[in-house]
């Protein structure tokens, strides 16, 4: 083909990138890895092979770890985990700072190592990727060196095990490496087993930069090493990122092991084209949400949401430009769509899509591990693929008519990590993000990420955030030992009735009182052994009667948070005004300071109230003309078990910053706290909070936290209560993946427990992405 012939087909031509240096390296090694402990590879054991999906050729053989391995590993990780704390936030972000130059450095080994593992183009890795790499380090080599003055009270977890993808292996593994190096943590990374060559490259990157031995370790092989890190006993935090069926199997494997925990999983994200979008931009934007990477991306746009009078002319447009997408040898800078990473996962893909009784668009595809573009029509909002995760370059689209049934469809999905919203009107686009339950929102863009704006996840899409201050707190804890809490056997007299006029509390439903389904009663014992009291004893069905209630007060979440702080300020005023008799009942309880622990219950309503309006996050300033808004967001229903050792005090410490953020909440009282807790009933009702944003069961925590764990409509389970019931909650939750926040067996200083770390708790980050400009 000549130069005039270009000129009249405009057809690309291969532009080829050469593979050679890459290959060298992987020669250079011996083309046989062992894994990176403690500063050096170890010898090679038992090997699998790495290929390229693109080609099929074998590119190197990689280490299947032992137990023997990983047990070294983390052996490595704890013994150099001390002195990298101690060597300080500004220490490690020289070192942080040298592996993000080392990154910039070797970019083009990275990227064309990474294109030839995984199957990618050339063109994401290039200019994708590896530049993201390095961005992430260089932002968490500020964070290192931010960390003693701008976290104080924060402390370093330990030793992080974490498990990354076959998608993004250089990118996740800079994502979870560089926030935990950071904050004086060290690590043992298990990349996936198709696409390790990238870590193992890192790790060689990590010698060049003079790391300490034993800070970064990496063991190889199949998801049984990853399924035996993290169960690991001297892995102290997991993150992993992968699918949700994994994600909830992790969940219930660390279950009682105090081990922080952080998850990333799938997602069926909605990309959203209003009738006023420009459609144009609109399919540009769909092509990089949906094709990017060949689709394999989690926070894929892979559910299209049109609105129906523009919906033909959108379709015809869209398929056109799926027509003239590239699809080919990764290596080639004009192809668009790269190979499938594994012929397991084309096998996955096209099983799924023989499935469906849609209408099928696609176009074409070499033979090889490669599938075409693909879109669905014609789907019910049940159907398979609407609701499952594919994992490929397959969009399924259907059609809505206004913007709030635009909503209730994009939400109609167990996940919750990403979406797109396209429209011209600001007013439109602004008044929807709020209302999807995503974790992340761009507006008129897609696939928008940086170090500075946190990522993750909420509902089935995991928990946790991954960048941005808010990405810090799942690599660090309070400073600090806390105790242990003892048990204690509740305060028990005589079988005898109160003295006076028979008076049972009931349970707290919806802002009445109720009696309990069960129809039993315990008595409340004194310090002296006197009975006080008696309350009734909650089941599952006022367990169940209570979230009802709690989910229907859901306009809470949307009422303005000075109308929140009013509310809570009132609640204080009452209490105050009857402080003579809440002290009274707390020295009938404890035998003593009733009186301080009811005017410290007062100020912390107070604190919480001034709160109420000054955390709803902040601007973040990202490489681009927009704006990265991280917006704090209610959580939704929480059910937390309070503790025993500040009957009031500790009530009010987890009611009052769950409300004041905007959430419901389910509280049970410690044994020693229910008549307390009982007693507060007349204040709320006197103090204008709407039924059923505070409800409150009298009742055992050893029967009721496990109910309440598995509830798919509690959103998050809080537990400071004395009994054994950390690991039940963590693995019970595990069931819609709730957040969790469970106390271990430790106790808390009630006193002192106030602030940041509570409203933390009590919402999630959403990220919304607004891109400006004429």
């Amino acid at each position: 083909m000549n130069v005039k012939d270009i000129y009249e087909s405009m057809e690309y031509g291969p532009a080829p990138e050469a593979a050679g240096d890459a290959l060298a390296w992987v020669v250079d090694q011996g083309s046989r890895f062992g894994h990176f402990i403690d500063g050096a590879f170890t010898k090679p054991g038992e090997t699998f092979e790495t290929t390229s999906p693109a080609s099929g050729e074998v590119l190197a053989e990689v280490s299947q770890a032992t137990s023997a391995d990983i047990d070294a590993a983390v052996a490595a990780a704890r013994a150099a985990q001390g002195k990298w704390e101690k060597l300080g936030g500004k220490g490690r972000a020289r070192y942080l700072y040298a592996l993000a130059r080392l990154v910039q450095k070797h970019a083009r080994l990275f990227a064309v190592l990474e294109t030839l593992d995984s199957g990618k183009p050339i063109r994401e890795a290039r200019d994708i990727d590896v530049p993201l790499v390095a961005r992430h380090f260089y932002y968490h080599a500020g964070m290192a060196q931010l960390m003693e003055s701008e976290l104080p009270g924060r402390a370093a977890i330990g030793v992080c095990g974490q498990v990354i993808p076959w998608n993004f292996p250089l990118l996740m593994l800079a994502w979870k490496v560089a926030p935990a190096l950071a904050m004086g943590n060290t690590v043992v990374l298990k990349p996936a087993e198709w696409t390790s060559l990238t870590a193992l490259l890192f790790a060689d990157i990590c010698r060049q930069a003079g790391l300490p031995a034993g800070v970064v370790n990496i063991v190889t092989g199949d998801g049984a090493v990853g399924a035996e890190l993290v169960a690991h006993e001297g892995i102290d935090k997991v993150a992993f990122t992968g699918s949700t069926e994994v994600g909830r199997k992790i969940r219930a494997a660390t279950a009682g092991q105090g081990k922080a925990l952080t998850l990333e999983l799938g997602g069926k994200s909605p990309f959203v084209v209003f009738e006023d979008a420009d459609l144009d931009s609109a399919v540009e934007g769909l092509v990089d949400a949906i094709w990017f990477n060949g689709g394999q991306v989690c926070c894929a746009g892979s559910r299209l949401l049109v609105q129906e009078g523009v919906a033909e002319r959108f379709h015809a447009k869209l398929k056109a430009r799926m027509k003239s997408l590239r699809v080919g040898d990764p290596l080639d800078k004009c192809i668009d769509v790269g190979a499938i990473v594994h012929s397991e996962q084309l096998a996955r893909i096209k099983a799924l899509v023989a499935e469906t009784d849609g209408e099928v668009f696609q176009t074409a595809a070499p033979e090889g591990c490669y599938y075409p573009p693909t879109l669905i029509e014609g789907l019910h909002t049940a159907d398979k693929l609407m609701q499952e995760e594919i994992f490929g370059p397959v969009l399924v689209s259907m059609t809505f008519r206004t913007p709030a049934e635009a909503v209730q469809l994009a939400n109609n999905t167990r996940y919750g990590l990403a979406a797109s919203v396209w429209s011209e009107n600001i007013n439109v686009a602004l008044d929807v993000a709020p209302k999807l339950v995503a974790g992340v929102v761009w507006i008129n863009g897609t696939n928008m990420f940086d170090a500075a704006a946190g990522f993750g996840g909420v509902r089935e899409s995991g928990f946790g955030r991954e960048g941005g201050w808010e990405g810090l707190q799942a690599y660090t804890k309070p400073s600090g030992k806390p105790k242990a809490l003892k048990l204690k056997a509740p305060e028990a007299g005589a079988p005898e009735l109160p003295e006076g006029l028979d008076r049972t509390a009931k349970l707290y439903v919806g802002g009445k009182q109720a009696r309990p389904d069960g129809g039993y009663t315990r008595t409340v014992w004194g310090k002296s052994g006197k009975a006080i009291g008696q309350v009734g004893i909650a089941n599952r069905k006022d367990l169940r009667n209570a979230v009802e209630a709690a989910r229907g007060a859901a306009g809470w979440s949307g009422a303005t948070a000075h109308n929140r702080a009013q509310v809570i300020y009132y609640i204080a005023e009452n209490l105050e005004a009857r402080a003579e008799e809440f002290a009274a009942r707390i020295d009938a309880v404890t035998g003593k300071g009733g009186k301080a622990e009811v005017e410290a219950a007062v100020s912390r309503l107070f604190s919480y109230a001034a709160w109420a309006d000054k955390f709803g996050g902040d601007l973040r300033q990202v490489p681009m003309r927009g704006m990265a808004l991280a917006v704090r967001e209610p959580i939704g229903v929480i059910g937390a078990l309070c503790p025993e050792e500040a009957p009031l005090l500790g009530l009010i410490s987890v009611m009052a910053p769950a409300i004041a953020m905007g959430n419901r909440v389910v509280l049970v009282p410690g044994q020693a706290g229910a008549l307390s807790a009982t007693d507060l009933y007349q204040v709320l009702d006197t103090s204008d909070l709407p039924g059923g944003v505070v409800n409150i069961l009298t009742g055992d925590h050893a029967e009721l936290a496990p109910v309440m764990a598995k509830h798919l409509d509690v959103d998050a389970v809080w537990s400071f209560s004395a009994a054994d019931i950390s690991e039940v909650i963590e693995r019970e939750s595990a069931g819609n993946l709730k957040r969790t926040w469970v106390n271990n067996g430790l106790g808390r200083d009630w006193e002192q427990a106030e602030g940041r770390e509570f409203l933390e708790q009590a919402t999630e980050v959403k990220t919304v992405w607004v891109p400006y400009g004429a």
